[in-house]
């Protein structure tokens, strides 16, 4: 909660954003925004995989990824399922799924559980939907090399990539990115960069990327491109909201701060943001549909006093359920 007691929920362009804090409100109001501020959270001993996605890599097939559940609980393995239906199970170090024979142009919903080495279920994660594009007539072209791949280490854990579009008769759905022999990331055809996380300090990677069409025809790799984290602890800024701006107004006699700013390119969603106010963390926002790809907007409200300043920062949920560096940190003063 906000210094109000209010939940901060404010329609933005037309989307719902869901604020949500714990039951144990006092206790998050009294954490720092450190980068270790969930760790007094209490919770299950096995929470809910972070981070789901769903990619749609081909007409008949969805790349399902998701991040291991936050907590100390060793996981002995995951099952994923399409709406109701358990569709695989695979142990508990891999942390992404190809789930093929699917219909085309069709609507589907992926969730994640985990099991802990005692046979115990976790809670399900949150549903994610995705949509299979249409089928084409037959199809045995495979697209075009993708250009140059480019990229930088993103801070000690993060790696920023972008490379050229291939070209299809048919037209591109996805890119997969491949860490030496493994699939490790998915995007969009209609995305020509990614933002790969979880990765280790001061270590040497090799990527290559590969097109797909709706048809399952793989392109040739790129050419790889192999960088090298940096050292130490340093959040990449690559994984910064940008643009981040914050002024006050007045309101029916109550003060409120309205945000703005322009989200990280990922390559994939990012589903929720987390609001820290005057050191503090304050609320997480959370979109209840499609979040917004341009400019996000926020608004809070802080009491009925005037000239009061306030420091506020935001910092962004990644794609694969981590978070990232915080934004620039802003001042505002009520009334001003």
């Amino acid at each position: 909660m906000l210094p109000s007691g209010r939940p901060a929920v404010r329609r933005i362009s037309g989307r719902t954003p869901l604020a949500y804090t714990t039951c144990a409100a006092a206790l998050l109001l009294a954490t720092s925004c450190g980068l270790l501020d969930d760790d007094t959270r209490q919770g299950p001993a096995l929470t809910a995989p972070a981070g789901v996605t769903a990619q749609a890599g081909s007409a008949t097939s969805v790349h399902v990824m998701w991040s291991r559940p936050e907590g100390e609980a060793e996981v002995k393995g995951y099952t994923v399922y399409r709406g109701a239906t358990k569709v695989k199970e695979v142990p508990g170090e891999q942390h992404m799924v190809d789930v093929v024979g699917l219909h085309p142009r069709s609507a589907y919903t992926f969730s994640v559980r985990a099991e802990d080495t005692d046979g115990t279920l976790g809670p399900l994660s949150p549903k994610v939907a995705v949509t299979t594009p249409a089928a084409v007539a037959e199809d045995r072209s495979a697209p075009t090399r993708p250009g140059a791949l480019r990229g930088r280490a993103d801070g000690d854990r993060a790696a920023s990539l972008s490379w050229g579009a291939s070209k299809d008769d048919k037209g591109v759905v996805s890119y997969d990115i491949h860490q030496g022999a493994s699939k490790i990331h998915s995007v969009g055809g209609n995305e020509t960069r990614a933002l790969i996380t979880g990765l280790r300090p001061g270590t040497t990677y090799s990527f290559t990327v590969k097109a797909r069409d709706a048809a399952d025809n793989t392109s040739p790799a790129s050419p790889a491109l192999r960088l090298t984290t940096e050292k130490g602890s340093d959040e990449g800024p690559g994984t910064a909201p940008t643009d981040f701006r914050a002024t006050s107004r007045r309101t029916d006699g109550a003060y409120y701060i309205d945000l703005s700013w322009t989200p990280p390119r990922t390559g994939g969603t990012v589903p929720a943001y987390r609001i820290c106010l005057d050191g503090r963390q304050a609320t997480t926002l959370v979109w209840g549909d499609a979040p917004p790809k341009g400019t996000a907007r926020n608004s809070f409200y802080v009491g009925k006093e005037a000239g009061v300043r306030h420091r506020v920062r935001i910092r962004a949920q990644l794609p694969d359920g981590t978070w990232g560096a915080y934004s620039a940190e802003r001042s505002v003063t009520t009334g001003s």
